[in-house]
């Protein structure tokens, strides 16, 4: 069969592709291989700037210009070229360093082929390319539609803030709250997640085989060549470099992203859950979309599938960052392979946290309110202003207010307005303190 959404083993790359198709440029084998040409470039281009006195001329801003198309227009048919070099390297930078000296004899430069991937090691463009490509994912469409569910939950916090509800702490009826308030906990759950994930740098590793620079050292022994590759990878490639290292990056950063996207997708896994619940109470109505079925048996129903779709996949993509984070940061003495198949599954995950993110965002923008649904679950759970009634008797020294309450609400089967009422109608306590209990509701007794 052929390649295609229904031939995919992968349902990313299937049934859900139109949702990730965005990730292919950064996480996909071309992503892989144009970030890693991008990386051979731009170090060619910054060795020549530098004070290194047998790499001369200088490149002009011409040349620059047309080295770096070699990356800016790189194309599909650029991609199958180095595979059919690697098909003889057996090595994919290899084989990316012998496309670039192609590319650099077509322009009329051969004289400085042999500075391409001058006196590095195949880990150098790995441990740079990745968290350049993942850093620009992110940046351009990972964080973008995370913080479009985030503004789209705000909207609807600030929309429901005035909305008492009926509390549930152990499944049962709990001290009233507001709609909008319980929403807005998860808001500023997640704004607070991603500061901290904003402050994780995306690190590399720059240094030759060891990381040592030692092949350039043994070359130009006077130059400084670790201010060079911080220079680089920093001011560059607007990342951050490791140092020491060994032939790899020991990837402890990028262990903590996975760690902070995974507190990020629990969060979201929470709110899912509570959606779900919030629609099988009926508090909310779903929005109905013309010729959409909700069971293929029960024409009445309409399945809160998107909710139920984002916890699925934010499962999945937790799994997946479980093991990248437990798994990159060790590696055998120096190095040893495993990080490589690893790495290239990167993208997986976040394919995951997208498709749960479009499908919290057509959720939350399908949900209807359904405040008669919420004010008749107050009504009838009129026994929660227990609370209230024994807190203000405990402040004028009342004996035993909660004891008090205590029997009253587990003794009668049925706690209503007019139960309540007759009970601080009974009290022996000051007219004004009897007014003011009488003002209790389940509607109004939400704190602050």
């Amino acid at each position: 069969m052929l390649l295609n959404e229904l031939s995919a083993v992968s349902p990313i790359d299937g049934r859900y592709r139109s949702k990730i198709q965005n990730l292919a440029p950064y996480f996909s084998e071309f992503g892989l291989i144009k970030y890693r040409v991008q990386v051979e470039v731009e170090y060619l281009i910054y060795l020549n700037a530098s004070p290194i006195s047998a790499f001369k001329p200088l490149f002009s801003s011409t040349q620059i210009d047309s080295l770096r198309n070699i990356y800016l227009n790189f194309t599909e048919e650029n991609a199958l070229e180095i595979k059919n070099i690697e098909k003889t390297t057996n090595h994919d930078v290899k084989a990316v360093e012998y496309f670039i000296k192609s590319q650099i004899e077509l322009l009329g430069l051969s004289a400085f082929k042999e500075w391409v991937h001058f006196g590095l090691t195949s880990q150098d463009i790995n441990n740079t390319a990745i968290p350049l490509s993942l850093k620009e994912a992110l940046e351009n469409e990972i964080l973008p539609q995370l913080n479009a569910v985030v503004n789209t939950l705000e909207k609807h916090a600030d929309s429901f803030k005035d909305i008492p509800m009926l509390a549930k702490t152990h499944g049962q009826a709990a001290s009233p709250t507001k709609l909008g308030k319980e929403l807005n906990v998860f808001v500023v759950r997640l704004k607070e997640q991603i500061k901290q994930l904003n402050a994780i740098p995306f690190s590399a590793k720059f240094g030759g085989a060891t990381g040592n620079f030692n092949a350039h050292y043994i070359a130009f022994p006077q130059t400084d060549w670790h201010s060079f590759g911080h220079s680089f990878v920093n001011e560059v490639l607007g990342l951050h470099r490791s140092f020491p290292t060994t032939q790899i990056e020991h990837y402890d950063n990028l262990a903590a992203l996975f760690d902070a996207f995974k507190r990020i997708d629990t969060i979201l896994i929470d709110l899912s859950r509570d959606v779900w619940q919030y629609i099988s109470m009926d508090y909310f109505k779903q929005k109905l979309k013309e010729g959409e079925i909700g069971s293929s048996a029960m024409p009445h129903k309409v399945n809160p599938i998107d909710f139920e779709n984002a916890e699925g996949n934010l499962g999945i993509a937790n799994a997946i960052f479980e093991h990248l984070a437990a798994k990159l940061p060790i590696s055998r003495l120096q190095r040893d392979l495993t990080d490589s198949t690893v790495l290239r599954n990167v993208g997986v995950p976040f394919a995951h946290c997208l498709i749960a993110f479009s499908s919290l965002q057509k959720g939350l923008d399908k949900l209807i309110i359904n405040e008669s649904a919420i004010r008749q679950d107050l009504d009838n759970n009129w026994a929660v202003v227990a609370e209230a009634i024994q807190t203000v008797l405990r402040s004028i020294a009342y004996p035993n207010p909660y004891e008090a309450l205590k029997s009253l609400t587990r003794t009668n089967t049925h706690i209503g307005e007019k139960e309540i009422k007759d009970f601080i109608q009974s009290l022996e306590i000051d007219k004004a303190v009897k007014e003011r209990l009488n003002q209790i509701t389940p509607q109004n007794f939400t704190g602050f």
